[in-house]
């Protein structure tokens, strides 16, 4: 994801009446920028260490990056942009995550900055934030993404926010007329915007503030162990924000310009904005996008652990497939489980294959020029993911070399050396069959009618060419459906007037030999896998073998 230089004239056209969301954004920041006296933009992610990295944070900065380009060619680079990463590593550990090791040695560090709280792994980033960080960037940097990172425990003790922590202690009663209304009546007695990092433990202290002195830059707070007073600077890395106002201090001293935020973040957004306000500041842009779920409904946590990470999916898919999962519906909840990945995978390949027939307004809300800057790769496969998943599937097979021996069957022509994506594709199937597919399989046994009809598509195979094409056996196929009452879609005649096929015919197919509730277009299945092949499939299935040893 690099930079881009040279834009085209019908894209720059093409993106000014886009409806793609990339492109709505980058035109509120064009907007803001016809406002503005600054000579750059800069967009902002954020990062809790508190947790592993998971791929919410991915796709936050996937979308960021999306959002960038599209303002570039607008803007046709005019105006230099900027991405900052920025992790608030200077948070002190609430909890202690449910998926670390050492949890009882961690525990001892609640209330620590995360970047002095030690790596539970024994990372050699020696605490647990800058491990964290170190993931972060590891993950970013595996995607090409073009960015800059910053650490809040960096920025507060090299003096990077002094000047506004400055300015939010002189506006101190404004910002708690901001936040007060928004707490219960025991959290206000306490809440205070800075909270002060302790000199004798070291901990961050969420203590209320007894005395301000704005002419000196300090605050007096109780220390809540010993009862002695203590006077502190807000500067130099002595205090940090509580989080809202943290938010509002970031934007106020960077000039952020757009940050993108999940929706349960919508309130935490609309206090922050009043915050930088009062702080002189002008809040940026921003984006709402709904939630990843887990398979249980439930939001994907850092802590928790539940949900997939970057290294789950990227075992049984192409970076590209989730690039593509994080660009589409960014304002839907989406379940972010195993189950995903193999629609995502073919989806990304049909849009890369419609690109190449696309004229520049189309291709301008194709997915695939936001995720690769205007510059998708040429990719064509003779057989899709679903189709290999399913190959294996009729074989039982976790060997590559299998699948390979039924793909050069059907297309002599290509082979390992001359489809490398193709290759990769083979192994990423056997991988997720193995995993995910082979062990849900479920065979039953065919009732009479589903018998009659499975033997009369045996007899129709067998009367076709060995070398019968797809299509030639999908017509065959239709004409089995439709010659039980069953199968046929009496609302949906074809063509020539004669019954429709029902979808339950295929469903029966796929439940009946593949075990599996879905499947290809069952015709390119047969033409790959083969008509013997099939044949035997549909003789193990009559004689009982397949549900016999799926129970």
């Amino acid at each position: 994801m690099n930079e881009t230089t040279d834009f085209p004239a019908e894209w720059v056209e093409a993106a000014r009446v886009s409806k793609a969301w990339p492109f709505e954004e980058a035109r509120k920041l064009v907007t803001r920028m016809e406002k503005s006296a600054k000579k750059e933009v800069l967009f902002e992610t954020g990062y809790g260490p508190s947790g592993l990295p998971h791929i919410g944070t991915f796709g936050e900065v996937a979308r960021t990056s999306m959002v960038r380009h599209a303002f570039r060619v607008l803007t046709e680079e005019r105006v230099p942009t900027r991405l900052l990463c920025f992790s608030d590593d200077m948070d002190g550990l609430r909890k202690v995550p449910d998926n670390v090791p050492n949890r009882e040695e961690m525990a001892r560090y609640i209330g620590q900055p995360l970047s002095r709280v030690p790596d539970p792994f024994g990372s050699p980033e020696g605490s647990f934030g800058a491990a964290n960080n170190a993931r972060l960037r590891a993950f970013l940097d595996r995607f090409g993404f073009d960015y800059e990172f910053a650490s809040s425990t960096e920025f507060y003790t090299a003096g990077r926010f002094d000047a506004t922590l400055l300015k939010m202690l002189a506006a101190y009663d404004d910002v708690m007329a901001i936040i007060l209304p928004t707490l219960g009546p025991e959290r206000r007695e306490t809440y205070s915007p800075f909270l002060p990092i302790c000199p004798r433990t070291g901990a961050v202290l969420q203590v209320p503030m007894v005395d301000r002195d704005v002419a000196a830059g300090t605050v007096t707070y109780v220390d809540p162990e010993t009862g002695e007073s203590v006077t502190t600077p807000v500067t130099g890395g002595h205090v940090k924000c509580q989080w809202k106002a943290d938010w509002a201090l970031r934007w106020t001293a960077l000039t952020v310009d757009y940050e993108m935020a999940g929706k349960d973040l919508i309130d935490s957004v609309t206090l922050s904005s009043k915050i930088c306000r009062a702080l002189g500041g002008s809040p940026p842009e921003g984006f709402n996008y709904e939630l990843f779920l887990d398979e249980k409904g439930q939001k994907i946590s850092k802590s928790k652990g539940n949900g997939l990470t970057i290294e789950d999916w990227l075992s049984y898919a192409s970076p590209e497939s989730l690039s593509l999962f994080m660009f589409q519906k960014p304002r839907a909840a989406k379940k972010l489980h195993f189950d995903v990945i193999p629609r995502a995978v073919d989806d990304y390949l049909s849009f890369v294959d419609a690109y190449g027939r696309q004229d520049a307004p189309s291709r301008l809300s194709n997915p695939v020029w936001h995720m690769h800057e205007g510059k998708p790769p040429k990719v064509e496969l003779p057989l899709t993911f679903a189709m290999l998943l399913n190959l294996a599937s009729a074989s039982n097979t976790e060997n590559a070399e299998t699948l390979w021996g039924f793909i050069q069957r059907h297309f002599p022509q290509v082979d390992r050396a001359n489809a490398p994506v193709l290759d990769q594709l083979v192994g990423y199937a056997v991988r997720y069959y193995r995993d995910f597919v082979s062990p849900s399989k479920h065979f039953r046994a065919p009732d009479e009618t589903e018998r009659a009809a499975l033997k009369t598509l045996d007899e129709a195979l067998a009367a076709l060419p060995a070398r019968a094409d797809a299509d030639t056996i999908q017509n065959a196929i239709y004409d089995v459906g439709r010659a039980f009452e069953r199968f046929q879609a009496k609302d949906k005649p074809s063509a020539d007037g004669r019954p429709g096929v029902a979808l339950t015919w295929f469903s029966t197919l796929y439940e009946l030999l593949l075990g599996q509730e879905k499947g290809p277009r069952f015709g390119s299945f047969v033409a790959i896998y083969g008509i013997p092949e099939t044949r035997t499939l549909i003789a193990r299935c009559l004689t009982g073998e397949l549900s016999a040893n799926a129970a």
